[in-house]
């Protein structure tokens, strides 16, 4: 390892790092994080961790502690197997959006790779979660680490109660369901996740009120039920419902207390990710642009050698890199390279904008403050609405961008939308519509039940642009519902017009025990 001179700026001189270099350069890159570009992080808990704990992390969702699933392992060999032959490589690091805010490095990496992690993940990824509105509304960065220790011994002690089968049942059928687990819009302020614990117990104690009253009142005949009678049972029911989870947590008629909590932990879970999904090109624009600019100010100020500078540019330009759509390695809009060169370009629309920003976006054209701005637009926005507001024409021709209609009835296809005034408001649009969480998931929701005679659980699937549910994954995911629900389930599919187009049912297998 190289010793510096007590008189040199540089705060590294090779490959080599320590853990007193870490805190060095963690400070360093809070000097400018901080105090130059106003960042207001979560305190950092920095976690040294060898290929294999990577791997691990990999599996389980990132996650420093999580439930025992056979999936993980499942995910852990694959990737193992890929990263050992070569065919994939490892994140430099991996974030969680917690308080403090855990930042994992790779023992691996050069103390160049650590000074640009510290920057990506702790000041960048770290501020926009603290920030961002969505992130503010669906998680509880406080308590999630004690929350999946709660997860994990409940699911241990579930195991040694009713058995590993029965409980990984349960697990498998919550996962094939746990993208219809979420509520899109607030409903109230998300739980404390700390008294989760609490809570468990005091819903053991005192029962599922709701299930009791919904079906002791069944009703004793099969006489025709009115109109508003039909309302009053669905408000009962809260129909329709698009958190599938929620429902069959609440009202599902044969699941015992101990399934319905399990239900709920995934639920909770997949909701703290939920503003992830919907935040992809901010979050990684936030952190790519806060972690080059801390870079560059380091090497400005003499803390990095030249060494080090083009080691960090040659690992930059590997993740802004955007391959063209013939390139063997385009998989899609690189959410990196976007988000990175839409706050760049923001930068330079508020401090050296032309005649055309200024037309188009006059609200921050010129107005000299580029890190506020950015700031107020990390803390305010989401993908569809950032793209909506803030993709300039100048970016739209840097890509390439154009709009293409690709209708089935239709033997070619249209260009739609090309670089001229409609145009880019078309395609700024219709890719703002793209990252737009709703809109790419399917609209499938609970309407109705039964009730008066065999108890059917009716769901509806609203068909956007033609694009129909796979007839294999419903009929496997649509079977997990009716095990959970304990009787037929239906689901059906229908077009914009409302006019069906298809129909799918399943029957539950053994009952949960």
């Amino acid at each position: 390892m190289t010793i510096l001179a007590s008189d040199s700026k540089l705060l590294f001189n090779g490959p080599d790092w320590d853990f007193d270099l870490i805190k060095r350069v963690h400070e360093a890159c809070g000097e400018i994080g901080i105090k130059e570009m106003g960042l207001d992080p979560y305190p950092n808990q920095i976690e040294v961790i060898t290929t294999e704990q990577m791997l691990d992390a990999y599996a389980s969702t990132g996650m420093p502690l999580f439930y025992r699933h056979w999936s993980f392992g499942k995910h852990f060999a694959r990737n193992e197997a890929m990263y050992r032959k070569g065919y994939q490589g490892l994140a430099y690091e991996i974030v969680i959006n917690s308080n403090p805010c855990i930042v994992y490095i790779m023992e691996e990496n050069s103390a160049t790779m650590q000074t640009l992690v510290i920057a990506h993940a702790g000041y960048g990824h770290s501020h926009f979660f603290k920030n961002n509105y969505a992130f503010k509304q669906w998680t509880d960065a406080d308590g999630i680490l004690d929350y999946l220790d709660f997860a994990r011994g409940l699911i241990a002690k579930y195991e040694d109660r009713y058995g590993q089968e029965e409980v990984e049942r349960v697990l498998d059928a919550a996962h094939a369901l746990q993208s219809h687990g979420i509520h899109r819009f607030p409903r109230k302020r998300m739980p404390d996740l700390r008294s989760e614990q609490r809570r468990e117990e005091e819903r053991r104690r005192h029962g599922e009120q709701l299930f009791n009253d919904l079906w002791r009142t069944l009703p004793a005949s099969k006489r025709k039920v009115t109109s508003d009678e039909d309302a009053r049972r669905k408000a009962l029911l809260g129909l329709p419902e698009e958190n599938l989870l929620y429902f069959l947590e609440k009202t599902a008629p044969r699941l015992q207390g101990w399934h319905r909590e399990i239900l709920r932990m995934v639920r909770m879970i997949n909701q703290y990710f939920y503003p992830q999904r919907q935040t992809k090109v901010m979050n990684e624009g936030c952190a790519t642009f806060t972690h080059h600019r801390i870079m560059n100010r380091l090497h400005e100020k003499g803390q990095i050698s030249d060494g080090a500078f083009l080691e960090f540019l040659h690992s930059h330009t590997s993740v802004v890199m955007q391959p063209e759509f013939d390139d063997r390695r385009y998989s899609g809009i690189n959410p990196y390279a976007l988000g990175f060169a839409m706050m760049c370009d923001i930068e330079r629309i508020c401090t050296k904008p032309t005649d055309e920003d200024r037309e188009w976006m006059p609200d921050i054209a010129g107005n000299g403050d580029a890190y506020g701005t950015l700031r107020d637009i990390w803390a305010n926005y989401r993908d569809e609405s950032f793209v909506s507001q803030f993709l300039s024409p100048a970016m739209i021709r840097e890509f390439g961008f154009f709009r293409v209609v690709d209708d089935e009835d239709e033997e070619e296809m249209q260009v739609a939308a090309i670089h001229d005034e409609r145009g880019y408001r078309k395609i700024r649009r219709a890719l703002a519509k793209h990252y737009d969480v709703a809109y790419s998931d399917p609209d499938i929701q609970i309407v109705d039940v039964d009730l008066a005679g065999d108890r059917k659980l009716i769901l509806s699937h609203r068909v956007l642009d033609g694009m129909a549910l796979a007839e294999d994954d419903t009929a496997k995911v649509l079977q997990h519902v009716a095990d959970l629900w304990g009787y037929d389930v239906k689901l059906t599919e229908a077009d914009e017009n409302g006019s069906q187009t298809g129909e799918h049912s399943a029957s539950p297998r053994r009952p949960f025990m």
